[in-house]
């Protein structure tokens, strides 16, 4: 049984098709702004979902009360699945006085549910501070599947050494090379990049990453490829947490660009709905 909170609406009508059993539930606010949260049913079991984009805390509030209303109500188990994990960035201390961000949601979160599901979460580790059971959620086979096609015997790119882990599951599911951008400092304000030990001449070229959001990295990725003759440039990205005008600008500077839907926005073309409902929670 899922329950579908205000970060996932976009995803009910899809998951519905694929036969998803959805709870409703009351999401309104009272006349001074506070959020009201009514769970119209019961049960046992229930799989709540919701991305936590912009507004980030209101949807972060939003799934505690939905916990503590199923709790109300009687489930025993609860699971969260959150497609996009606000404060996923934030994973550790840069100035005396921070706090680690993403810890303090996950345990937050742990309050109430047993399970947490995320879809490529920018650091892994970070999972370990949720109480529970934790799994990260690979868009690998969502992304293959749309860009397989497009990209032919072409190659598969990380923007930097850090993201290649995901450019290889990619590469490997497509069956084709892969490889990453090496970044030089040349100056304080100027940085030259370049694909290490590939030739990317007459190819096409898929770059992926988890989160895209000005997209400064992409223009000059792609700028850099069509240089170094680059047939197609694609990019193929789990987040689209886009700032104003990032979607017209990538969009300009390369041949396809595609997104998940776990944040819903005009290049959402990659959907994740099989992956969340042929999860296989665990029953403890």
């Amino acid at each position: 049984m899922f329950v579908i909170g205000s970060g996932a609406k976009h995803l009910e009508d899809e998951m519905r098709q694929f036969g998803a059993e959805i709870l409703e539930v009351e999401l309104r606010r009272f006349p001074d702004g506070e959020k009201y949260v009514r769970v119209m049913g019961s049960g046992s079991e229930a799989t709540v979902i919701s991305s936590t984009f912009y507004p980030q805390d209101e949807r972060i509030l939003e799934l505690l009360l939905i916990g503590d209303a199923l709790r109300e109500r009687g489930f025993e188990k609860l699971r969260a699945v959150i497609p996009y994990f606000a404060y996923g960035r934030q994973d550790r201390v840069v100035k005396e006085g921070e706090p680690i961000s993403v810890r303090a949601v996950m345990r937050a979160l742990g309050l109430y549910y047993d399970e947490l599901y995320v879809v490529d979460i920018h650091n892994p580790k970070t999972l370990s501070y949720f109480p529970g059971k934790a799994v990260n959620i690979s868009p690998a086979r969502a992304i293959t599947e749309y860009f397989r096609g497009k990209l032919g015997e072409g190659i598969v790119l990380a923007p930097d050494r850090g993201a290649l882990r995901r450019a290889k599951v990619v590469a490997e599911l497509i069956g084709v090379e892969y490889s990453h951008f090496e970044k030089h400092r040349i100056s304080p304000t100027d940085v030259e990049m370049r694909p290490v030990e590939v030739d990317v001449s007459g190819k096409n070229v898929l770059i992926v990453d988890d989160i895209i959001s000005t997209g400064g990295t992409m223009i000059k990725a792609s700028s850099i490829l069509k240089k170094l003759g680059a047939r197609r440039i694609f990019v193929g990205v789990t987040h689209g947490v886009f700032a104003e005008g990032a979607i017209e600008r990538v969009s300009k500077a390369v041949d396809e660009l595609a997104v998940t839907n776990t944040i819903p926005t005009p290049v959402s073309k990659i959907s994740i709905v099989p992956d969340i409902v042929s999860l296989k929670p665990n029953r403890g």
